[in-house]
């Protein structure tokens, strides 16, 4: 499925439910009209109430006045469950799906930006849905009710209050959202700056210390915070600006249907208390209804410019979210299909690199074969890893496998803090803990976790940092293992090992019936000699 608008991808990336969002809007429309019903009863009431009827004239008015109280706190309160779970559902997909690709590729290896995509990422993806997309439906569906309801009391009134109406729940946000998408922006790189200067204060304290930069690390942090708190300002009266036209237009629109009113009224009776004795169009009552139903109607447009702001922060943060994660169409809940069975990787007149040409290959690597990318460091290994898998678009040429095959871990692919069992499941959340103990057997941790005080459901307090470097990258080899891929690319996989294990790993790594078998298409990134391993590959090197 493809849509132009950047959430509305991000919405269909993360699974969200159509049925479940419409239910909610449902929800909150039924509220909504039980609200615009209760205003427009209530006026009939009261105006009726004060010519003084036989009260039985005025007991079927007062029960549904009751009915509709209670059932727009109940309506409210649905749309209330209806609205938090649908985005709570979302942002857990969403935060799966970034765990599983920091997982699989390292793309967000930096700690600042992990807990950006993770935390204030996800959170306005949610805010979207509570605070964007289900109150502006609501709002559309009010809106055309009351005019119509309008329309059936009064023709000309009904004209005002939609216009009135598209100043306040269409122009309003519209222009807040507009004016403040460069200062959402400006406010999410204040914010990951920020980030940047916390997490390197806390991580790198004394390093810094040594090396006497703590103090500009903390005045960079200091003017990221009040960037960010400008960015905020900037917003703040900006959005200030635009809801101010909600009030103004509730104030035409009431003045005009007052006037409206009387001016009928005058010139079909000659006078406002004569109207119901001589059978005019303009009662009292509708005169009433005429007052306090476009008040009830505002309601529902009065919060619609902070919907579009809510709206506009989510499109950003879903363009930083389907860069990482890709913008495909994925299976919503459940892990990827990769099928079973192998798969080649051809190249043509691939170059690659960032912002200039590292180098052009050819490539022909059949299904459950084995390829080395060679080189010193800085040559362009990891980018043309990256480009194999599909990470970074090709500055030239081809790149081609069976599409939905291919997975790459970074050398720098993140451990969470959480359980050796949960690390090892982001790659595949339906692994088995035999497949997980015989994976971490295979890379030479059997003993180490079979030691552990709690096995598998021991934390990993602080994540990869509670383990060393060869500990560390053989969890994440093991990952690899246990990943459904069919085209395994791995970035260094032996570095930090012990070097006298370090060689044996990576001979079975390369073996076609080592670790990943005949049936899986291996491509490592090493700077390892590989033709002492006594094991038959393709080599790409670089220099």
């Amino acid at each position: 499925m493809t849509n132009d608008d950047p959430l509305l991808r991000a919405f269909d990336a993360i699974g969200l439910r159509r049925r479940s969002l419409a239910a909610a809007v449902g929800l909150g429309a039924a509220g909504a009209l039980s609200a615009l019903g209760l205003a427009a009863l209530s006026a009939w009431l009261i105006t009726r109430a004060w010519q003084m009827p036989p009260v039985l004239y005025l007991s079927v008015a007062v029960t549904a006045v009751r009915a509709l109280g209670i059932s727009r706190a109940l309506f409210r309160y649905l749309e209330r469950l209806a609205t938090h779970r649908l985005a709570l559902d979302a942002m857990a997909s969403a935060r799966g799906r970034v765990y599983r690709s920091i997982a699989c590729s390292g793309a967000a290896a930096d700690r600042s930006e992990l807990l950006a995509r993770t935390a204030d990422d996800v959170d306005d993806i949610g805010d979207a849905v509570v605070r964007g997309a289900v109150p502006m439906a609501v709002g559309a569906v009010t809106g055309v009710a009351a005019v119509a309801i309008m329309a059936v009391v009064s023709p000309l009134s009904a004209v005002v209050l939609a216009i009135a109406l598209l100043i306040s729940g269409v122009l309003a946000p519209r222009w807040a959202a507009r004016g403040s998408a460069a200062v959402i922006a400006d406010g999410a790189a204040a914010r990951q700056r920020t980030g940047d200067a916390v997490t390197t204060a806390l991580w790198h304290g004394p390093e810094l210390v040594v090396a006497r930069r703590r103090g500009t690390v903390l005045d960079g942090l200091r003017e990221a915070d009040a960037s960010y708190a400008r960015a905020v300002d900037t917003g703040r009266t900006r959005q200030a600006a635009a809801a101010s036209m909600t009030p103004f237009a509730v104030l035409v629109s009431v003045v005009a249907a007052a006037v409206i009113a009387v001016d009928l009224a005058s010139r079909l009776t000659g006078s406002l208390s004569d109207v119901s004795s001589t059978g005019g169009a303009v009662t009292p009552m509708l005169f009433g209804v005429l007052l306090l139903l476009p008040l009830s109607s505002f309601e529902t447009t009065g919060p619609l410019t902070e919907a579009a702001i809510a709206w506009q922060t989510g499109r950003q943060a879903a363009v930083r979210l389907t860069t990482l994660m890709g913008d495909d169409d994925p299976p919503a809940a459940s892990d990827p299909v990769f099928g079973d069975e192998p798969a080649a990787v051809t190249a043509r007149g691939l170059r690659w690199g960032h912002d200039r040409p590292l180098g052009t290959v050819d490539l022909d690597v059949p299904a459950g074969g084995r390829l080395t990318i060679v080189g010193p460091s800085g040559v362009g290994k990891t980018t043309l890893a990256l480009t194999l898998a599909g990470l970074l678009p090709p500055l030239a040429g081809s790149v081609s496998t069976v599409e939905g095959t291919t997975a790459y871990f970074g050398e720098e692919a993140h451990l969470f803090s959480t359980s050796l069992r949960e690390n090892l499941r982001v790659a595949r959340g339906d692994v088995s803990d035999d497949e997980i103990e015989r994976a971490l057997a295979d890379v030479g941790l059997g003993d180490w976790a079979g030691g552990l005080p709690d096995g598998l459901d021991t934390e990993l307090v602080g994540g990869g940092s509670a383990l060393s470097g060869g500990q560390r990258r053989r969890i994440l080899l093991a990952r690899a293992i246990v990943h459904p891929a069919r085209v395994v690319i791995l970035d260094e996989p032996t570095e930090h090992v012990d070097s006298g294990y370090a060689a044996e790993l990576l001979r079975r790594i390369l073996d076609v019936d080592g670790l990943f078998g005949r049936d899986r298409t291996v491509v490592v990134v090493t700077h390892q000699n590989v033709p002492e391993l006594g094991v038959s590959t393709g080599t790409v090197s670089l220099h």
